[in-house]
């Protein structure tokens, strides 16, 4: 029996029409089939987490204060596993991404902020993959910045012909990257030899984070490149590319599994950025060079420090992979906002070209002007941005989840209106405290 998601307003179209529902689930099947069936939308909304916009915060954090931050990470990882629940439950149990939801529910006016809002987040993402990618290029291959800018704008081709092959096939390939970036950091860790009694205690959070403004800050950072404001439109559409049965066990199963890849696949971007942070410490801090806080410092010391002669090269292929993963995100990211809020139907390649010629124009004005150094600058600044966007996210996507009118019976249970009600607000507090220190501080 269909469920009444409670929105009376007419129906809107499915969210990305040509992919949903294109993947089949295996209805008589054990529990370890129909999850490799759900395996694949909790990857593309990992890549997030693992995005260029990170690797500064995390290797600043690592450098200046050794393991300490490690449980920033850690709860920064803990709310994204409750926030991209809610997602999946939305999309699932609804049929609607939160883009549509939010059209469905708000007036035009605040309909239109909050997408303006939504795209310049999305901008600032995909300025962070392009930076990203022109960075790695530049120190693995020695391309300049500005000719290293002009060649991620190729990746549109690579979209294009992906997005005709399948949306499994994307899944496949961001899995394969994203392999590519566990094993590179794998490496890391087994050169950078970290102090596993120092690591376990930087897991337990301590009162030194708040009493110190300087840790406060970065730490802050940290939870504001982490939770990612796109993932939660991302991951509430492509998580309805299964074909599920619209009956009430067929969503409460779907919702299982769909949160189970999640959670698994958040797990994998822990260790990702705790990687990233516990390399900085291992080495840098380690070696009393407290002030390396950019990328590029990183990768110029890892080898003289470490004694090795690829660690710098594995540290350069990771960000080339995660730069360049990011960048399907962003693609299906930017479709689903437009569509959803705007109800405007553009090709994909037409959408790409749009997002990506947002992000490479000040890419480009910045790294002509300034060369490598305003990248770091430009970097922090579309963090700042993202900041600025999440709570407006994650408000609406906490407000829908938690309203029994438009979930019916799978509306949020009290302890979890109350845990992730909790977690918004402490999202929006510390990303306010954020901003101020960033402009005024």
């Amino acid at each position: 029996m269909k469920k009444n998601i409670g929105w009376t307003r007419e129906r809107t179209s499915k969210s990305l029409a040509e992919v949903n529902g294109s993947i089949s689930v295996p209805l008589h099947s054990g529990v370890w089939k129909k999850l490799l069936a759900f395996t694949g939308p909790g990857l593309m909304v990992a890549v997030g987490y693992m995005d260029p916009g990170n690797w500064a915060t995390d290797i600043a954090g690592g450098a200046r204060f050794g393991y300490t931050l490690l449980s920033v990470i850690l709860i920064s990882n803990i709310f994204a596993m409750f926030l991209q629940h809610l997602a999946v439950k939305l999309g699932l149990a609804t049929g609607r991404d939160l883009a549509q939801a939010c059209r469905d529910s708000y007036s035009t006016p605040v309909n239109f902020i909050l997408w303006i809002f939504c795209e310049v987040a999305i901008a600032a993402c995909d300025l962070a993959e392009v930076i990203g990618s022109a960075l790695a290029l530049n120190l693995l291959f020695g391309i300049p910045m500005f000719y290293g800018v002009l060649i991620t704008i190729m990746d549109v081709l690579l979209i294009l012909f992906l997005t005709n092959k399948g949306f499994r096939i994307l899944e496949i390939i961001m899995a394969t990257l994203i392999l590519t970036i566990l094993c590179c950091f794998g490496y890391e860790m087994l050169v950078a030899k970290p102090n596993p009694g120092e690591m376990l205690k930087g897991l337990v959070p301590t009162s030194k984070i708040l009493s110190n403004p300087d840790m406060l800050y970065i730490a802050i950072g940290i939870l504001g490149a982490t939770v990612m404001p796109h993932n939660l439109y991302l991951h509430s559409s492509i998580v309805q590319t299964r074909a599920i049965q619209k009956t009430s066990a067929g969503i409460k199963s779907a919702i299982k599994f769909a949160t189970i890849d999640s959670s698994l696949s958040l797990f994998i971007a822990f260790f990702i950025n705790a990687s990233i942070l516990i390399l900085a410490a291992a080495s840098f801090h380690k070696s009393g060079l407290e002030h390396v806080g950019t990328i590029e410092e990183a990768y110029k010391l890892l080898n003289p420090i470490l004694g090795v002669k690829f660690a710098a090269v594995f540290f350069g292929i990771a960000l080339l992979a995660s730069g360049q993963n990011a960048t399907v995100t962003g693609t299906l990211a930017g479709q689903i906002v437009m569509e959803g809020f705007l109800d405007i139907r553009l090709k994909p390649w037409q959408r790409r070209l749009i997002t990506r010629l947002i992000a490479v124009i000040p890419a480009l004005i910045v790294t002509y002007i300034s060369g490598e150094n305003g990248v770091t600058d430009l970097l922090v600044l579309s963090q700042v941005i993202l900041s600025l966007q999440l709570s407006f996210a994650v408000i609406p996507l906490v407000s829908f989840t938690s309203d029994a009118a438009k979930m019916g019976e799978f509306v949020n249970k009290k302890w979890l209106i109350i845990t992730v009600w909790g977690i918004a607000l402490t999202i929006v507090s510390l990303n306010i405290y954020l901003l101020y220190q960033t402009f005024f501080g």
